[in-house]
């Protein structure tokens, strides 16, 4: 029997991912027409003998997620609990706090992944390299290869070439270690717990001694980069899997984006009924395109490559969207242009308006490259970016809002070029 456990943080965290994250907990976003959650899901239940999926995070159970878990639940046959922390207790502490709900009804293995990654999830994969290895009692983790420079932004991992065992795991090391990198999609067995234990205790330890001088801190809070896969590595104990598939982190809105166009593609092979298909009276669709059913699309909009519609959106005669995610009951009026952009809920664009981003993709040269976790600013300047508006933003018509942020609940009267509009 089979558990997987999803780390999906909390509120705190996701201030890249702002002003979406406002609206709804960034694991429940729609990355390709889906909450980003339901893509973990869907890998997690093809497993055989997968028993339980555990949601591990600290945000407050909301109507949003009671939603999302029900209705997962009834989808999937499969049972999906979420488990609060009462605070923010990292990677590893998490999973050791509730080591008793993981372990109840004896899994012989459990698959841990973090909520915002995007990936092919090759889990029956992982399953089979973790039975050739060790007999089976190893630790895995995902690795994938990155480019020297963006190594450093990652763990890095150095393995064996013969028995790919790591031999030295290193968190964002500052100067170039290895070019494989941590994926943050683990396999571990129970006895994983017994080193987070370990960890545990020493905290508690140290904790007792530098009490005066550091004031409040928690033994509880474990990271399993830092803390455990440094201390495993080189013990025969910990392995790299390394995948050539698909895989990218959602650090930022322009990340969904990109993230959108990699699971769209793979909708081909995994729900081609979701990809929408050029017909008599439909819309022209270049490329993978995702429109919900109930969305309402003029015959001449074109729309794609790389387009999500969400549900009730509103799409006028001769609207052009490319690699954009319109969220649900947008409304995009006639004649307009939305490229490289987010639209948020409930948001309206005006007749002949234009609303336009810079792509942050990888660079399409390098096979190895990542996404850059661009910060905001650089230069005092804001970084040209993905346009994003919040939700519930008016755009009059006729005006171009270019490279910029837009906070919700904004009625706009003049464009706006690389601005955040606060």
């Amino acid at each position: 029997m089979l558990k997987a456990v999803i780390l999906i943080g909390g509120p705190q965290k996701g201030t890249r991912f702002r002003p979406l994250s406002f609206e709804v907990p960034k694991p429940l976003f729609p990355v390709a027409g889906v909450p980003m959650l339901q893509h973990h899901i869907e890998a997690c239940v093809k497993v055989p003998n997968m028993k339980e999926i555990l949601l591990i995070g600290f945000y407050q159970p909301n109507e949003e997620l009671n939603r999302f878990l029900s209705s997962a639940q009834q989808e999937f046959r499969v049972s999906i609990r979420y488990l609060q922390e009462y605070a923010a207790l990292s990677t590893g502490g998490g999973i050791y706090h509730f080591r008793d709900q993981i372990l109840s009804g004896g899994p012989e293995a459990f698959f841990v992944m973090n909520a915002d990654v995007c990936s092919e999830f090759p889990l029956p994969e992982m399953l089979e390299f973790q039975k050739e290895h060790d007999d089976g009692r190893s630790f895995v983790i995902q690795g994938t290869t990155a480019n020297r420079k963006q190594s450093l932004n990652y763990g890095c991992i150095v393995e064996n070439q013969d028995t790919n065992e790591v031999l030295h795991y290193v968190e964002k090391p500052s100067t170039f270690v290895s070019d494989i990198i941590n994926c943050g999609i683990y396999l571990f067995t129970p006895e994983i717990f017994h080193h987070i234990g370990l960890v545990f205790q020493k905290h508690q330890q140290d904790l007792l001694l530098e009490e005066q001088i550091n004031g409040w801190q928690r033994a509880e809070v474990i990271r399993l980069e830092q803390d455990i896969f440094t201390a495993l590595a080189g013990q025969g104990k910990l392995y790299v899997y390394t995948t050539n598939r698909f895989w990218s982190q959602i650090k930022s809105a322009g990340s969904a984006i990109y993230a959108s166009r990699l699971y769209l593609s793979q909708y081909h092979k995994t729900h081609p009924e979701r990809l929408a298909r050029n017909r008599e009276g439909s819309p022209i669709i270049i490329g993978n395109v995702y429109i919900h059913p109930t969305a309402a699309i003029d015959p001449t909009a074109v729309l794609g490559p790389n387009v999500s519609i969400g549900k009730g959106v509103s799409i006028g005669a001769g609207v052009r969207v490319r690699e954009s995610i319109i969220l649900h009951g947008a409304t995009l009026q006639d004649h307009c242009c939305v490229l490289n952009s987010i639209v948020g809920w409930d948001s309206t664009i005006g007749k002949w308006a234009r609303v336009e981003g810079t792509p942050s993709d990888p660079n399409p040269n390098d096979p190895y490259a990542k996404i850059d976790s661009e910060t905001l600013f650089r230069d005092g300047k804001l970084t040209p970016s993905i346009t994003i508006l919040g939700c519930n933003v008016s755009i009059p018509s006729e005006v171009i809002i270019l490279n910029s942020i837009v906070l919700p609940h904004k009625d706009l009267n003049r464009s706006f070029k690389n601005q955040i509009i606060l």
